[in-house]
């Protein structure tokens, strides 16, 4: 089975804001990434948006960016969590 999934990541700061190419440097706990953002190009700085494949598909409250995060910090704490799933 395959699953793909869309994660919060934090913007850290806008390297091109020219569509359909708009880019930015993009954190996800603690790995930053250089994601499309032409999807949201309303995001600023500092905003959560959630990334699926490299793409930046919308907007999402910093409440909500942070709980979901917080649920994949504790799959690392986890042991065999990957072979109990399979």
């Amino acid at each position: 089975m395959h699953v793909c999934l869309a994660i919060p990541g934090q913007v850290v700061r806008w390297l091109r804001r020219d569509p359909p190419f708009c880019e930015a440097e993009v954190d996800f706990l603690g790995v930053r990434r250089v994601c499309n953002l032409s999807c949201v190009p309303e995001a600023q700085a500092s905003d959560y948006v959630i990334v699926h494949a490299g793409v930046a598909i919308s907007l999402v409250d910093a409440a909500a960016a942070e709980q979901t995060l917080q649920e994949l910090r504790s799959l690392e704490t986890h042991e065999n969590w990957g072979e109990a799933h399979e």
